[in-house]
């Protein structure tokens, strides 16, 4: 049995079983779900946690890249968010990776005794995991590493260089961290996350990247792919901090109170306005006039319209608003036009 990780391979597997291959390229996807990690719980990191994710198929120019990183500073800037920093850097494709890889190796060699039990073992497995290793004792000796950057073969240098030029343009402001690789061995080229520099909750808020050979991985063909993922307590410890409150939910448009037994009226009023987008309520648990009255106010509902005799016979009523205590009468069908 296996507790899900992270959500990108799933939403490839599901990508792959179900044909979006044959949607208009990219294929823009999003998830929110529950994913588990087995090391230790750390502040804002736990064993079972939620995870927002976007990714984008399909497409293998850079644009695509930074059009996902615009969406996520675009989602921080609404959100109120500061003390963010974007941080990118590449690790190449499996051609220029291979040859670097082997440089790494043969670095790190004289210096594998220092290294965490961990780190040894990702050392023939895959030594650019030990980069990313936050031990203090295997930062110390990959501090003066080689760096997958200045390995690139021209490919992924022309990648990355248009990248750059795309956050230029789109004043993005960005730091190449060369230290970057993400902890997920699928990622290829582009890799990037937005790093809290708020005191007191500095760490990594969310992170993505390339997985252009991870649908051939999985049976397909050849798609390249980018994504990102978003631990969502993270962000809600993130926004406490800095005292951030979430947007709350938008006002109800109208609340219908009823005046004697004319309940099922108003449900079928509402039912109708609902279904032209009026965000609407009415009474449910046969409530006084005045108690209905001080329910709506007390709830920031904008609009009031009391239902009752004359009201349904002459299908008009008065429609009260609840600020500024100006009252209109309205025709009942054309209630949703009074409103909007």
């Amino acid at each position: 049995m296996t507790l899900r990780p992270e959500g990108t391979a799933g939403v490839v597997r599901s990508y792959l079983e179900n044909g979006l291959g044959s949607w208009p390229s990219p294929v823009r996807l999003f998830y929110n779900l529950t994913a588990f990690r087995y090391e230790n719980v750390q502040k804002g990191r736990y064993r079972e946690f939620h995870q927002f994710g976007c990714e984008a198929i399909g497409s293998s120019g850079p644009a695509v890249d930074a059009e996902l990183i615009s969406l996520l500073q675009l989602f921080f800037d609404e959100l109120g968010l500061k003390e963010t920093r974007l941080r990118i850097n590449s690790i190449g494709c499996p051609v220029c990776r291979e040859r670097y890889l082997q440089t790494l190796k043969e670095w790190l060699s004289p210096n594998i005794d220092q290294l965490c039990a961990n780190c040894r073992a990702r050392f023939e497995r895959n030594p650019l995991r030990i980069l990313d290793c936050k031990e203090e004792r295997c930062q110390k000796v990959t501090a003066e590493a080689p760096a997958q950057l200045d390995h690139l073969c021209p490919d992924c240098q022309n990648h990355f260089d248009g990248l750059c030029r795309i956050l230029d343009t789109l004043a993005l402001s960005y730091v190449i961290d060369r230290r970057i690789v993400r902890g997920l061995d699928y990622y290829t080229r582009t890799v990037f996350e937005f790093v809290s520099e708020h005191v007191g909750t500095q760490g990594t808020i969310c992170g993505g990247g390339r997985y252009d050979g991870l649908i051939e991985a999985l049976g397909g063909p050849p798609t390249p792919g980018i994504g990102f993922a978003l631990g969502v307590e993270r962000l809600l410890m993130e926004l406490q901090a800095q005292s951030i409150g979430l947007p709350g939910d938008p006002p109800v448009d109208l609340f219908i109170a009823v005046a004697g037994d004319y309940a099922t009226e108003a449900y079928l009023l509402t039912q109708q306005l609902r279904r032209q987008g009026i965000r609407v309520e009415t009474d449910l648990l046969d409530r006084s006039l005045k108690a209905q009255m001080k329910y709506a106010g007390k709830n920031n509902m904008r609009y009031v319209l009391v239902l009752g005799e004359e009201e349904v016979q002459k299908r008009t009523g008065r429609l009260r608003h609840l600020e500024t205590r100006e009252e209109t009468t309205v025709q009942l069908d054309r209630l949703a036009e009074a409103l909007v």
